[in-house]
């Protein structure tokens, strides 16, 4: 937990304190045990939130501790005779009967221990045909936020793209991929999340922190629910969420299309690839959604990226040429994104109307 405070918690019944102590684990919440009001009055400011239950609750009222914000008495059942007056005399804020009040009460124990870091940015990298080279510029954009001192989360929503982390080399990496994440919506821990993803090594990074999420070699992928629970966490941390998308309209795609900012639609300069992202561009209008263009050369045929844009009838972000070795350095595991090149620059390029959409900056 980045603030030095832990929350408080003074339950005497030991079944409930035991289902308290477990969702404080889930929520990424770390609690400290009062036996009495004198106990409780050292933390009783500081504490980002504090569960009682029905007797604490009338034990810290009679004992004078003054009325504050986020506290919560928990009861087992059917709330009993008299526990909503205890929580008034202590000005407790809610009466939460478990276990039926579980994601709620987890829900609340992350919000209050999160740290705030404002709202994240939220981008969209999806290829107008297969190979356009989506998959690579959203881990460039991802491993560019890094080095810029930033913490990004990469987010592979694309079941059929083979796994994001063999782009990044990080497929030998421990931690979590999609099937493993137990995140069926709700709210997510940001810390608990980056915890449990791996984190592949940035090289030269500024201070900043990668976490991927990759799908694996399995067929089915992540749902709507889980997507949205994932990027509202990073987006919650302040980080910069990078999504890779897929050019078919999935629950979980269109998911991460709601949530973005900013999407890019990465299209090669020539003419089949051209009728191949038309098609895409039209999916993507039928969920309000206008991506910004990334044209990547040589053209074969002559094709410009200006053209491409006309065609596309879509604004034109910036271009990006061939990087020499690229396709060879990925086939060795080595992360894209050196810091020059064609895909530097373009990943840059990105980051800067990213910080433009959301009024952050670059």
């Amino acid at each position: 937990m980045r603030r030095s405070q832990r929350g408080l918690v003074m339950v005497s019944d030991l079944d409930l304190l035991d289902a308290v102590l477990r969702l404080a684990a889930a929520a990424g919440c770390e609690l400290e045990r009062a036996v009495d009001a004198t106990a409780a009055r050292r933390m009783w400011a500081q504490a980002p939130v504090v569960l009682l239950d029905a007797g604490a609750a009338q034990h810290c009222a009679r004992h004078g501790l003054p009325r504050r914000g986020r506290v919560v008495v928990a009861v087992r059942g059917e709330p009993p005779p008299g526990v909503w007056q205890q929580a008034v005399a202590i000005g407790a804020e809610h009466v939460v009967s478990l276990p039926d009040a579980e994601p709620w009460l987890v829900a609340a124990l992350s919000e209050a221990t999160e740290e705030p870091r404002g709202r994240g940015p939220v981008l969209g990298v999806v290829g107008g045909r297969g190979g356009a080279g989506a998959s690579v510029l959203a881990a460039a954009v991802a491993v560019a936020a890094v080095r810029d001192g930033r913490r990004a989360l990469l987010v592979d929503c694309d079941p059929l793209g083979g796994g994001l982390d063999l782009v990044l080399g990080a497929e030998d990496l421990d931690g979590l991929r999609w099937p493993g994440v137990g995140v069926g919506g709700g709210r997510v821990p940001a810390a608990a999340l980056h915890a449990a993803l791996p984190a592949p090594a940035v090289a030269g990074r500024g201070g900043g922190q990668l976490a991927l999420l990759s799908c694996d070699r399995a067929a089915s992928g992540p749902g709507a629910a889980a997507v949205s629970a994932v990027i509202d966490a990073g987006r919650r941390a302040g980080e910069t969420v990078v999504c890779d998308l897929p050019r078919h309209g999935t629950d979980a795609a269109l998911a991460a299309l709601g949530a973005a900012d900013l999407v890019v639609l990465v299209v090669p300069a020539d003419v089949r690839s051209c009728a191949a992202a038309a098609r895409v561009v039209a999916m993507l209008a039928e969920h309000g959604a206008v991506p910004r263009l990334v044209v990547r050369g040589p053209a074969p045929g002559g094709i410009d990226a200006a053209e491409v844009a006309r065609a596309l009838e879509l604004p034109l972000l910036t271009t990006m040429r061939s990087e020499p070795g690229l396709a060879r350095a990925l086939e060795r595991g080595e992360a894209p994104g050196r810091t020059r090149g064609p895909l530097a620059a373009a990943a840059r390029a990105v980051l800067a109307e990213l910080g433009t959409s959301t009024g952050s900056g670059s």
